[in-house]
């Protein structure tokens, strides 16, 4: 039954992005059916086939496996304040119990790091233009924005540079896509992060949220295509745009060897970092600020427990339960998708991995964690905005504009996601119970 309202959900989500769309008389359904049915397929060949499982559970085991050699760097320098509970350093070290800062951030630096080598050797490229010839043929997208939609996949604002010389010439509608695309994914970096929190408490979490970056791909497509459709003739369409290596060509300039890419990008993850930091001191104070002021008002009137949390989790209910969640779980999901939704998916996972301790079913906690899969938050919509306005400042005004509608889409593509994979999992999935 929880699979069938996951179906149900996939529909109800892309009937509301119709509710807002900006011209409901012209919704592209060549996009918007084919990126559903390409969501479904990768989902199922994931979530539901042997192979698929295979190879799910394979490349699981790889990803923790890299992310295993990511703690060397750390522990040199932490010492036993980068070791994680239940294990011991290279060294002998026994560790003092979880740091975030000292266990989960440095893996940040090294994935970001192994990331830009990718891309200096031509290997990420391959792969990302892989995906956006696919998107451009089975959806009908121009060129930069399909390339920008696939390079999503596995970066965060830096994709822009792949499609920077045609930033002045982009349509509002591929603008629309370009930020909610980049709203509605998550960067290796972050994903290697994530991984590193949830891996003892979801079996094959590594996989399932590389399965989420895939799936969100094309929900981005959907979802901002039906809020937002194409009314003019894009420069690119039916151009395929080559990705060169030069990802961080900022100020510095594209890296002029292996090392000088692996150093930006190692560098790129400090800035992240402190990025990271930074929101989670405002937000978290902001949020329990919030929560203390609600609590307050809700004693007067005898509402104890009452929260700003526990209102976002209302208002975000309905939608954990048409993406499939079990009714007894909803709250706690809808809890943490509103988390997401003010405060950065950042906390959002830390909380969930102590929801799972706590006893949160199996099936529940995996649509969670895909709903949570994506940078869509007001944060986020600032770094998109703004990141991009100082590529192309004659598009400021336009950035601005979008933004919110951009946000609006990129949530709905999360949720989305949560609600394919849900159509795909059963309560005794071995991807669930076992991560293969």
């Amino acid at each position: 039954m929880q699979r069938v309202t996951s179906a149900m959900g996939v529909i109800t989500l892309v009937a509301v992005a119709w509710v807002f769309s900006r011209d409901r008389r012209h919704i592209p359904w060549r996009t918007v059916i084919p990126g559903i049915l390409l969501q479904i397929i990768i989902a199922v060949f994931l979530l539901q086939s042997l192979f698929g499982g295979r190879m799910f559970h394979y490349l699981n085991v790889f990803v923790v496996n890299v992310l295993s050699h990511g703690r060397k760097g750390a522990e040199l320098v932490f010492g036993a304040l980068a070791v994680p509970p239940g294990e011991t350093g290279g060294s002998g070290e026994r560790s003092l119990g979880f740091f975030l800062f000292f266990q989960g951030f440095p893996i940040i630096i090294f994935v970001a790091s192994l990331m830009a080598a990718l891309y200096y050797l031509r290997i990420m490229p391959r792969i990302v233009e892989m995906f956006a010839w696919a998107f451009s043929r089975l959806m009908k997208l121009s060129g930069a924005e399909s390339l920008v939609t696939a390079n999503n996949i596995f970066v965060g604002i830096e994709s822009v540079f792949a499609i920077r010389p045609f930033l002045l010439k982009l349509t509002q509608s591929e603008l629309h896509l370009l930020l909610t695309a980049g709203m509605a994914t998550i960067a290796s970096s972050v994903l290697g992060f994530y991984t590193l929190l949830l891996k003892d408490q979801i079996p094959g979490i590594a996989g399932h949220l590389i399965s989420a970056s895939l799936l969100s791909a094309p929900a981005a497509i959907v979802m901002s295509k039906v809020l937002y459709p194409e009314k003019e003739k894009p420069v690119t369409l039916g151009m395929r745009i080559r990705l060169g290596r030069d990802l961080y060509a900022g100020e510095e300039g594209p890296p002029s060897s292996l090392l000088d890419a692996m150093v930006q990008g190692a560098m790129e993850g400090v800035k992240l970092i402190i990025g990271i930091c930074a929101l989670l001191i405002a937000f978290l104070g902001i949020l329990s600020l919030l929560n203390w002021l609600v609590g307050g008002i809700g004693g007067w009137f005898g509402m104890e427990g009452f929260s700003f949390e526990k209102i976002l989790g209302w208002i975000f209910y309905p939608v954990s339960i048409a993406c499939g969640v079990a009714p007894k779980d909803a709250e706690i999901v809808s809890s943490l998708w509103g988390i997401r939704s003010v405060a950065t998916e950042v906390p959002a996972y830390i909380q969930l991995a102590g929801e799972v301790r706590e006893g949160l079913d199996p099936r529940s906690a995996v649509i969670a964690a895909y709903g949570l899969c994506g940078f869509a938050h007001v944060a986020s919509m600032a770094i998109f905005v703004g990141g991009t306005a100082a590529l192309a400042p004659e598009r400021r005004k336009d950035l601005v504009r979008l933004g919110p509608s951009a946000l609006l889409a990129a949530n709905l593509a999360c949720f989305q996601t949560a609600a394919i994979a849900g159509l795909c999992l059963s309560a005794t999935s071995s991807v669930i119970l076992q991560g293969i």
